[in-house]
């Protein structure tokens, strides 16, 4: 691993254990042995770095997101979202740090640039492939509308339930609590 990998696993490392508003460049190069002026010559600054750090993290729980789709999605659109959903809570326990470290990245958007157009480019492709899923259609024959309402749905939940799980994981709706919900709201 070189240097630049090396200050980049050691900022996501600080961002899951003191967060981002607390992690210093000093945080970091104690963790990766290299030193300060390392930072700015692969980064340019300690924020360029975290904000790196923050996107790969929200890139790893989107892999990790695509993993939970378990194999047997069987029964159209709202089983295979229930499906989804039970195996995205069932990996959420190991994936917990990345989960963490990726929520951090919807308020950094706010305020870097580069952040907010990197979450709009994975949130573009995560409706799309979202709408597939539950569509059960190629990712290419998802129309624009499909992916806007349908990919926006799976996606909101995601989140929401991600969110509610990370607080208070006891409390947190199954999937097919939720997809009981869903049914209800929609009859």
């Amino acid at each position: 691993m070189g240097q630049r990998e090396a200050l980049l696993a050691g900022a996501k490392q600080c961002l899951v254990e003191r967060g981002y508003a607390h992690t210093t460049a000093r945080d970091i190069v104690g963790v990766t042995g290299a030193n300060l002026a390392a930072i700015g010559y692969h980064f340019g600054s300690k924020d360029a770095l975290l904000n790196a750090a923050v996107i790969e993290t929200f890139e790893e729980w989107g892999d990790a997101v695509a993993s939970s789709v378990t194999a047997d999605l069987d029964g159209g659109p709202g089983r295979r979202l229930e499906h989804f959903l039970a195996g995205l809570l069932a990996a959420a326990p190991g994936k917990r740090s990345v989960l963490v470290a990726s929520v951090q990245a919807y308020a950094q958007a706010e305020f870097a640039e580069e952040v907010r157009r990197q979450l709009l480019r994975i949130y573009a492709e995560s409706r799309r492939d979202l709408a597939a899923l539950v569509l059960e259609v190629d990712r290419d024959e998802v129309s624009a509308d499909d992916a806007r309402t349908v990919g926006s749905l799976a996606l909101a939940l995601i989140n929401g339930v991600m969110l509610q799980w990370m607080l208070d994981p006891s409390a947190t709706p199954s999937a097919e609590e939720l997809s009981r919900a869903i049914r209800a709201v929609a009859a």
